[in-house]
């Protein structure tokens, strides 16, 4: 139920609605709304540990329906503009938003290289503990480390507001793909210190999310961007939930070293397709 909520709003959606909203001018609301969102953690993982010690765990979950139902549904239902209704028109395909054999060429290599970095993602996010501490790094020093990526992730995102409209979003997006890469790397082989390689991996993961909200609208329009970022993000979203599953496996069957030299592995081949990708439009 959890996760049928999370699908319709999230990012995916949050980003579909800006983009109708705002059309080809959505890119600063976008980077607006991660920057917020990139808070949320640091906001209400402290406010979910008080409510839980005072109310305990049930109560914290109905303060936080309450919120939902009594705040965020309402605000969302009065002060979101409303559109002219149009006559539906159910798309067939997965490609649907694309037009041409070049269109639904660069919607596949999308649509791959976000499932890519999903995989990536959560794969590192869930296991980042287990990782550091295979590593030979104390349970306190790994959460130390962890704690950076909410910071870094914040970071790179003020950095692309500052300068992100000098370039284009796949640009952007291919930058992101580099820190992902040269984080999971350093990380892969231990080379200087884990800390280094979490800020790089988490500041490229921070710009990614505005990216991936970006890209799919400057490469198809806000007419079809909504249809659009829901075919992207339907196989993104199975990958995310099937990649740190599939990882705890690789893990106990190969251990730590090799399930990285694979993660480095797919993150520096996302990089170059996120060049190509670039270099095409």
């Amino acid at each position: 139920m959890l996760g049928l909520g999370m699908g319709a709003g999230l990012y995916d959606a949050a980003f579909s609605t800006l983009g109708r909203i705002f059309g080809a001018s959505a890119r600063r609301a976008i980077t607006n709304l991660t920057l917020f969102g990139g808070f949320a953690s640091t906001i209400c993982w402290p406010l979910s540990a008080l409510a839980v010690e005072h109310v305990g765990w049930r109560g914290a979950c109905f303060a936080y329906a309450a919120v939902q139902v009594l705040v965020m549904a309402p605000a969302l239902f009065l002060l979101l503009p409303r559109e002219a209704r149009k006559a539906p028109r159910a798309p067939e395909r997965a490609d649907a938003g694309a037009k041409t054999c070049r269109e639904r060429g660069t919607f596949w290599l999308l649509a791959v290289i976000l499932m890519a970095n999903g995989a990536v993602q959560t794969t590192v996010s869930v296991h980042l503990l287990t990782i550091l501490q295979a590593q030979g790094i104390a349970l306190a020093a790994a959460v130390a480390i962890g704690a950076l990526i909410g910071p870094s992730q914040v970071g790179a995102r003020l950095v692309e507001m500052l300068v992100g409209d000098r370039l284009h979003p796949t640009a952007t997006l291919a930058c992101a793909g580099a820190l992902v890469a040269v984080g999971v790397v350093l990380l892969a082989f231990g080379a200087g210190p884990a800390a280094v390689a979490v800020v790089l991996y988490a500041a490229g993961n921070g710009v990614w999310s505005i990216a991936r909200g970006t890209v799919p609208l400057a490469l198809f329009g806000a007419e079809r961007y909504a249809v659009v970022m829901g075919r992207l993000a339907a196989p993104n979203l199975v990958v995310q939930a099937a990649a740190p599953f599939a990882a705890g496996f690789v893990f106990s069957a190969a251990g730590t070293d090799t399930t990285l030299g694979v993660l480095a592995m797919l993150a520096v081949t996302n990089l170059l397709a996120t060049v190509a990708l670039a270099r095409s439009r």
